[in-house]
């Protein structure tokens, strides 16, 4: 089943289901919109910026990040239960990272905090898969010419995060300040850091 087709039949099932449950008296709407807030109240880039500072500061973390994202975050608390999977692709001096969702907005909601209006508009969906470079100099971040971008297509099944390149000079620098310096959009690779 292609992803469009497979990300439609779960939305049409998540409402069939939310339906189902309000209409057995299961759960109220005003039950199910809290336990959604809920989950978004702990839904934060505060999140992945907390993991990318630790790859920065542990080599032994970063390569369990690398080799398996979705195990190494919930060794930090993050994504437990989740059915996707988590990849985690790493910026270096000659490759940059951007992330898009084609078909609708997958993003890696528990990290990144719910997704930016742009991430979700048919301009950037399309746009960033054609002309990276572009799209990115829009965002304000100029890479050399010699970098090469890898553009990565999140799905229902497996979502992304970027693990932007540590500025220079931060060394003296520990996890908690290294965390500050980290923007959402850098773990989408819209920029630097």
């Amino acid at each position: 089943m292609s992803g469009d087709h497979a990300d439609a039949l779960i939305s049409r099932r998540v409402r069939r289901l939310e339906s189902l449950l309000e209409e057995k008296g299961v759960l109220s709407g005003g039950v199910l919109d809290e336990a959604i807030d809920a989950f978004l109240a702990q839904s934060s880039p505060a999140n992945g910026a907390r993991v990318v500072a630790r790859a920065w500061v542990d080599p032994a973390f970063k390569s369990r990040l690398l080799a398996d994202g979705t195990a190494a975050v919930q060794e930090l608390g993050f994504m437990e239960g989740s059915y996707q999977r988590l990849r985690v692709v790493e910026n270096t001096e000659s490759v940059h990272n951007v992330i898009v969702c084609t078909l609708c907005s997958c993003y890696p909601l528990r990290l990144l905090g719910p997704s930016p209006s742009w991430y979700k508009s048919e301009s950037y969906r399309s746009r960033v898969v054609r002309e990276p470079r572009a799209v990115l100099a829009e965002f304000g971040l100029l890479l050399p010419a010699d970098t090469q971008i890898s553009v990565w297509d999140s799905s229902a099944e497996t979502r992304y995060l970027v693990l932007p390149r540590r500025p220079a000079g931060t060394d003296s620098l520990d996890e908690p300040e290294l965390t500050a310096l980290v923007t959402r959009n850098a773990l989408i690779g819209t920029a630097a850091v």
